[in-house]
C-alpha cells in the first residue's frame, strides 16, 4: 500500500524564511539570489519555480527526492545560520510558499516561492549597508554582491539597496537591518526645517528620506575614492616630470 501525506488546504500561503545570497547579472540589467546550498548553481528571481537539480523528470517537491525550494517557519532559525563564517555575507529573506509543499518539523519544502523582503546585515565594519558590492565571487553571468557602507564601496560594482530592488522587481523591499541608534541617525539626516508633508511630496514614487540619504552617501562616498585616485595620479605624474627634467 503506497502511503499518502495528509493534505493542508490554508486559507493563505504560508510564510517562511531562509538565508541566500544577492546576485547582478553581468550586464547589471537584473538582480537576484541564489542559495547557501546545492541550490546554489541555480540562481533564482523574485517569483520562481523550482527545478530538480538532479535532472530527474519529476515536478518538485517529489517526496522521494529532496528537490525544491527550502526554508524554515522561525525567523530566529534562519537568523541563527547567518552566525556562521561561510554564511556571513547571506541576506535574510522573508518569502511566501507557492504552490505544492511538504512540511516538516522546522519548515517546508515546496515548488514555487514570492521572496517578500530581504533584510540585508551591516558592513564588513560593522556600520549599517546602504549598498551591496561585489563580494569578490560569484555564478557564470552573475556577480555576488555582500553588504557594504558608505566608507568600504569605494571602485567596486555596487547598486544601492533601492536600485536592487528596482532591478529585481515584483515588489521586493529590500531593507537594512537596524543600526544601533537608528533614532539619533535618522533624526540628524532629516533637516529641521522640512515639513514631513512637503518632502514626502517632493519625492519620486517608493523613495523616503532614509532610501535618498543612502544614495547621497554611496555617491559622496564614490566621489571621495576617485578624488583620492585622481590625487595619487597627480603625485605621479609630477614625480615623473620632475625627473625627467
Amino acid at each position: 500500500m503506497r502511503l499518502r501525506l495528509p493534505t493542508e488546504h490554508p486559507a493563505e500561503p504560508p510564510t517562511g524564511y531562509k538565508i541566500a545570497h544577492p546576485v547582478l547579472s553581468q550586464d547589471g540589467a537584473r538582480a537576484g539570489f541564489t542559495g547557501v546550498s546545492l541550490g546554489g548553481a541555480l540562481p533564482y528571481g523574485v517569483v520562481s519555480d523550482a527545478s530538480c537539480l538532479y535532472g530527474r523528470r519529476h515536478r518538485p517537491p517529489a517526496r522521494l527526492c529532496d528537490c525544491g525550494f527550502h526554508c524554515v517557519h522561525d525567523r530566529a532559525a534562519a537568523e541563527a545560520l547567518l552566525c556562521t563564517a561561510e554564511h556571513r555575507g547571506a541576506v535574510l529573506l522573508e518569502v511566501t510558499v507557492l504552490g505544492a509543499y511538504i512540511r516538516f518539523e522546522h519548515g517546508f519544502r515546496y515548488a514555487r516561492q514570492r521572496v517578500r523582503t530581504a533584510t540585508v546585515g551591516p558592513c564588513g565594519c560593522g556600520a549599517p549597508a546602504v549598498a551591496l558590492a561585489d563580494a569578490g565571487w560569484g555564478r557564470p553571468g552573475r556577480l555576488a554582491l555582500a553588504a557594504a557602507c558608505a566608507g568600504c564601496v569605494r571602485g567596486r560594482t555596487s547598486v544601492t539597496l533601492t536600485a536592487f530592488a528596482r532591478l529585481a522587481g515584483e515588489g521586493l523591499r529590500v531593507v537594512a537591518a537596524p543600526a544601533v541608534a537608528p533614532a539619533a541617525s535618522a533624526t540628524a539626516a532629516a533637516p529641521a526645517s522640512a515639513s514631513p508633508t512637503v518632502g514626502a511630496a517632493a519625492l519620486p514614487d517608493g523613495l523616503g528620506v532614509p532610501e535618498l540619504v543612502a544614495e547621497a552617501a554611496l555617491l559622496q562616498a564614490r566621489l571621495d575614492w576617485f578624488q583620492s585616485q585622481l590625487a595619487r595620479l597627480g603625485e605621479h605624474g609630477t614625480g615623473g616630470t620632475a625627473g625627467r627634467d
